[in-house]
């Protein structure tokens, strides 16, 4: 397959890049930062990067200003900006070919969904958030960020490509400085105690089984629209903790208060949003399709990630069967 990576030189791009280069496939990655043979673009504007998407299989657009930063004004006005630029972009580009790809998969975000503790949001009864109660009204500008960068998607004129919009949990990646990284140095540090009580659902996926479900998608010509990329069994973080301090051989978790996080987020440059609002997000489309996780649990995932991120194969990827 010919593949088209817009912003594949992030930590999740070079796992695709890695993954399906190495099985074969010819793949372009589009960077306003170019690398090792990537093309240059400025992520908002059609220009000669716009020749790679022309007789491309498949394009997998994952540009965008990493949400792990501070949500100041200017930060929250990029990441809205690289997002629906981008996607426009893209969108240009594909109405423009002569041969246009037959999918677009455009990554999303399931932090479009409200701040729950109740009943788990899927792709047909999941509440879209927005000015839930007793949560800092600042979140509320992730969840437009999200709805403007799926708007963009919709609005995007390509008959003849199938649109899918990947409504992404955390993927969990031995790479460095990514979230199990982080999550598991607390944990050997004995830092990985209930964080502003624990009671928030951390929604994620494995890294294999995000490029497995990619691979699914594309395979799948009937499946267009929305799609959570998630394991079926989100859980507290409380209890997502536990099972990375008894993987990691940690039997002390110091919590954390609310307080103590604003603290090492700003420390970290970083906000308590990502740690504190509760993602009960469930792959509703996914498994009515058939697509059967090899990591369901996340007891079982967090074991497979520390064999490999101890053993420092993290920058090496299992290699994917299509489920």
């Amino acid at each position: 397959m010919k593949i088209v990576i817009p912003g594949g030189n992030g930590q999740i791009g070079r796992v695709l890049v890695s993954t399906f280069r190495g099985r074969g496939d010819e793949v372009t990655v589009l960077s306003r930062h170019p690398q090792n043979g990537a093309l240059a673009w400025d992520g908002k504007t059609l220009g000669p990067w716009g020749q790679s998407i022309d007789g491309a299989d498949v394009v997998i657009n994952l540009a965008g200003r990493s949400v792990n930063c501070r949500y100041t004004k200017e930060n929250l006005a990029v990441m809205m900006s690289s997002r629906v630029d981008s996607t426009r972009a893209i969108g240009e580009a594909i109405a423009a070919a002569v041969k246009p790809p037959r999918v677009w998969l455009q990554m999303s975000t399931a932090t479009i969904y409200a701040h729950t503790f109740g009943a788990p949001n899927d792709e047909s009864h999941g509440v879209i958030g927005g000015r839930e109660p007793d949560v800092p009204r600042y979140w509320d500008f992730s969840i437009e960020i999200a709805k403007a960068w799926e708007r963009t998607l919709d609005e995007a004129q390509t008959p003849h490509t199938r649109k899918v919009a990947l409504r992404s949990a955390m993927v969990m990646m031995t790479v460095p400085n990514s979230v199990f990284s982080i999550f598991t140095t607390l944990a050997r540090l004995g830092l990985a105690g209930p964080q502003a009580g624990g009671r928030q659902f951390m929604s994620w996926i494995h890294e294999r089984d995000f490029i497995r479900a990619l691979d699914f998608l594309i395979s799948r010509e009937n499946i267009r629209g929305i799609v959570n990329l998630s394991s079926p069994h989100p859980l507290p973080q409380r209890e997502f903790l536990a099972d990375l301090r008894r993987v990691v051989g940690m039997p002390i978790g110091i919590p954390s208060q609310k307080w103590m996080l604003e603290i090492m987020a700003f420390l970290h440059r970083t906000d308590t949003e990502l740690l504190l609002k509760s993602r009960r997000v469930v792959p509703g489309r996914l498994l009515e399709e058939g697509f059967v996780f090899d990591f369901p649990d996340w007891a079982g995932a967090a074991e497979e990630l520390y064999r490999r991120w101890r053993g420092g194969n993290g920058h090496r990827m299992l290699s994917p069967a299509t489920g």
